[in-house]
């Protein structure tokens, strides 16, 4: 038979996965900022249940991914601030543009 926390932990493991395919294959900033939460996300959602016993999930392991929610949002806004600099000065997001560019 299998056990809730077996579930979450394949479904967060999918999640890493396509985190990864978007961070490693998409070319958009936007897209790679996106793919970081995903996997963000799914990370905290494995330590969740990793840290669940008998359906009752230990409060150590609440707090941290609470922490860690937070943390996440705000390096978000500061990557999203940091790719609408990037547009305004350079015009395009793209990545592969953005690496032959010398400061």
């Amino acid at each position: 038979m299998v056990e809730p926390w077996q579930l979450y932990v394949a479904a967060a493991s999918a999640a890493i996965i396509i985190g990864m395919y978007g961070v490693a294959s998409k070319r958009n900033m936007l897209k790679t900022i996106i793919g970081i939460e995903i996997i963000t996300s799914s990370i905290g959602l494995n330590f969740l249940a990793l840290g669940s016993r008998e359906g009752i999930a230990d409060p150590l392991a609440q707090s941290i991914v609470v922490v860690s929610m937070a943390i996440g949002a705000c390096v978000a806004a500061v990557a999203l601030s940091i790719m609408i600099n990037v547009f305004r000065h350079y015009g395009s997001l793209d990545l592969r543009k953005l690496r032959r560019l010398r400061w």
